[in-house]
């Protein structure tokens, strides 16, 4: 009985522990309703913007979207969205690697002749968490 009583002790404390997040990333000012809305999140300085540690994609309404990842540990990340306007499942890129199609990334970082920092779109979760990323026209490409 005592054997169980401790077995039980233990898996209740160590919920409290080992649970993990969420984080649900809302993007407002999508110039359009066509194609979905992807986010990747990536979890390291050395991950950013070439390996995601989690991807997803919602669907656009009212030129607005929301995605929300589960299970994130405690820990720094950034967030890159992007609008597939032509639904083809990746961000387009011109020939020299320029985005075709708007991209932003958390706290709405901007970058200069290329993307954002790191250390200025890095964000801490402890908890569940919310981020706003607003699309604004600069982040739609030239025609």
């Amino acid at each position: 009985m005592i054997k169980f009583l401790i077995i039980t002790l233990l898996s209740i404390c160590s919920l409290g522990f080992g649970q993990n997040s969420s984080l649900t990333i809302n993007v407002s000012g999508l110039k359009n309703s066509t194609g979905i809305l992807t986010a990747e999140l990536y979890s390291s300085k050395e991950k950013f913007l070439k390996t995601a540690y989690k991807k997803g994609s919602a669907a656009i309404k009212s030129n607005a979207a929301s995605v929300t990842f589960s299970d994130i540990p405690k820990g720094e990340y950034t967030v890159l969205v992007y609008h597939d306007m032509n639904n083809n499942g990746k961000l387009d890129k011109s020939f020299i690697g320029m985005p075709k199609e708007p991209v932003a990334c958390s706290n709405n970082a901007k970058g200069f002749m290329g993307p954002p920092k790191y250390e200025e779109a890095k964000f801490t979760i402890t908890s569940d968490s919310k981020i706003n990323i607003k699309m604004s026209d600069a982040h739609y490409p030239k025609k």
